[in-house]
């Protein structure tokens, strides 16, 4: 080298000295700042390294580091580039290279307990057995499997589960009920007994459903207007209700009752209940005698709904006698849909009413008036004009057009070529709007007692805000469960937000783990934004040494239709950087398990996250 070019390369190096040690200034005193913000830390302690190292590495994040990457890499240095677990350690190594290359002297002092150049892999790996347990599977990555209610039947479909690569058995408390859960569990330890083999189960709280309201022209709901004064049913035992036939243009409709119920009916008998809308209704009980057929009038318009309680009233000459109670399941088949278009409204109600839609005066096609209820009405109260709503994860986008203190219309702005279905119990998202709902819901409280008792982690649906975390972490103290891991759902663009402070406070006092919520922040976020934001929090978890969990529509073609798709393999692929991968249930389950398990085995020996191991290739 000439003279000119080292003196360049020389001088190169000193301004490289230069911006890493000012670099390491300001995460040592910014990280500082950040430390003071945090309450409830004892100064007088030695700090929690994982804290130390997430308040530094958000430091070292305000920073655009991007020239001061390529500027590294030109000189052949270590990069920034993976810094997340170690940043002080790591900035120091660089610093101590160029200070040896120049022969420079320089002594960096912090008072601060930061964790050593790769500790941060073994407190991360520490904290990872801790909150999701081991793996028995030969793989650094767990598999958790949401359980379908089919695990109630046999312990063998989990002991299947296992054998396969399962290591966490997930149970969502938004659907069935604690009957359901702990047979499933029950079928879990017994599947852990027989296959000695180790599967934690993680219960998720339902949190706050924010869904589309029952309509009265759903499958599950029957809506008879008057024709000719009365309604007319065939009464059929209920193994026989989805074969019954009957003319719905006759106003003639399917009744099914228990098969006891069904052989003691006597003329003159009615069936009682309350319909959708709360009011009173009675079905008169006739004889057919040439046939012996079992008929029901009724003379009022009636709204019936699939599980609606029925009884049925005996005639005796003193007057009706209640005999047997049972649920009415509607076997009669509608043939109006709802379907939205862009341009179309729909009111969004406070008051829980079955839903409907107008017709035009031909009864031809759907007309713009759609009126549907949120199953969490103080929603409607947050609602500014203007402000977005997605339905059925996105598939319906709209705006808030107009307000009132009942309900807010939306103007649909996109829906798919042929519109899109409008059904009850339909997932509603708000980006953008601050809800201000309680952390813990009645049900999710009630549901607490169970799942401490019986569960391995929670997972805690829906967290925004630290304050969140403490009044959960609140609750388990009541219960005694003070030890549980407790798994952040990231589900909205205010928990992405607020992550960092949730992180920080969360380490001070639980074990905690994250998990990538992707369908709701699809949905929240956009495409593009949520696949830049899947980057950052798991970089964020992993400088806080935090385990993570990638979920939502991991291999979906596979467990739902036993179909490769070969871009899902890829994602799966890349879902190895993260702790654990959530696969949901499926007919096909067995077969996404067993991908899932080859694939993660195979990529583990290619990436430990953003680290590339350099494998030999072998062609």
């Amino acid at each position: 080298m000439n003279s000119e070019n080292q003196a360049t390369s020389h001088a190169h190096l000193h301004h490289l000295h230069t911006e890493i040690l000012r670099l390491i200034h300001h995460v040592r005193e910014q990280g500082a700042v950040r430390l003071d913000r945090c309450t409830g830390i004892d100064k007088t302690k030695p700090l929690n390294k994982s804290i130390v190292n997430l308040t530094q590495y958000l430091a070292l994040r305000e920073k655009d580091l991007r020239p001061l990457q390529e500027k590294l890499a030109e000189a052949g240095l270590s990069s920034l580039g993976r810094a997340e677990p170690h940043v002080y350690a790591n900035l120091k190594n660089v610093l101590n290279i160029l200070s040896q290359v120049l022969e420079i002297s320089v002594n960096i002092k912090t008072s601060l307990c930061y964790p050593a150049f790769k500790e941060g892999f073994d407190i991360l790996s520490s904290n990872t057995h801790k909150v999701l347990g081991d793996s028995q599977h030969k793989r650094t990555t767990r598999v958790m499997v949401t359980l379908s209610v089919e695990a109630t039947e046999d312990s063998k479909i989990i002991r299947d589960l296992i054998r396969e690569g399962m290591d966490i058995a997930r149970i969502n408390c938004a659907h069935d009920d604690i009957l359901i859960w702990q047979k499933m569990i029950e079928n879990i330890r017994k599947a852990i007994a027989d296959e000695k083999s180790p599967c934690r189960i993680l219960m998720d709280l339902a949190g706050h459903k924010i869904r589309t309201g029952r309509l009265l022209n759903d499958p599950q709901s029957l809506n008879i207007k008057l024709k000719k004064n009365t309604a007319r049913f065939k009464i059929v035992p209920d193994e026989q209700g989805k074969s019954a036939f009957v003319n719905q243009s006759k106003n003639e409709f399917i009744f099914p009752v228990p098969k006891a119920v069904y052989s003691n009916l006597r003329e003159g008998d009615r069936l009682s209940m309350k319909d959708a809308r709360g009011r009173q209704r009675y079905i008169t009980v006739s004889i057919i005698p040439e046939n012996e057929q079992v008929t029901g009038c009724c003379d009022k318009t009636i709204h019936l709904i699939s599980g609606l309680a029925v009884t049925w009233q005996q005639y005796t000459h003193t007057g009706f006698n209640d005999r047997h109670t049972f649920r009415f399941v509607n076997f009669n088949l509608t043939t109006d849909a709802i379907r939205l278009q862009a341009g179309d409204r729909l009111f969004l109600h406070k008051q829980q009413t079955p839903g409907f839609f107008v017709k035009n005066p031909t009864g031809d096609k759907l007309t713009t008036a759609v009126h549907i209820s949120c199953s969490v009405p103080g929603v409607i109260d947050a609602l500014d004009l203007g402000a977005r709503v997605w339905i059925n994860d996105g598939k319906i986008s709209a705006y808030v057009n107009e307000k009132t203190a009942e309900y807010v219309v939306l103007h649909i702005t996109k829906t798919g070529a042929k519109g899109a279905k409008l059904k009850s119990d339909m997932g509603i998202n708000f980006p953008g709007t601050k809800l201000d709902l309680p952390a813990l819901t009645a049900k999710d409280k009630t549901d607490l007692d169970f799942i401490c008792q019986n569960a391995d982690m929670i997972g805690f649906s829906f967290i925004e805000t630290a304050d969140d975390m403490h009044e959960l972490i609140a609750e388990l103290q009541h219960r005694n469960a003070s030890s549980k891991p407790i798994i952040l759902k990231i589900e909205t663009a205010r928990a992405v937000q607020n992550l960092p402070d949730i992180l920080l406070n969360s380490l001070l006092t639980h074990p905690i783990g994250v998990m990538i919520a992707r369908g709701d922040l699809a949905v929240e976020l956009g495409n593009v934004r949520m696949a830049e934001m899947q980057e950052e929090i798991l970089w964020l978890c992993e400088a806080a040494h935090v385990p993570v969990i990638w979920a939502t529509q991991v291999l979906e073609s596979v467990a739902k239709y036993g179909i490769r798709s070969r871009p899902e393999f890829t994602d799966a692929a890349m879902s190895v950087r993260a702790e654990c991968v959530m696969l949901n249930k499926g007919p096909y389950i067995l077969d996404a398990v067993r991908s899932l398990n080859a694939v993660l085995k195979c990529m583990q020996q290619h990436q430990h996250k953003k680290i590339s191991r350099l494998r030999a290739l072998h062609w």
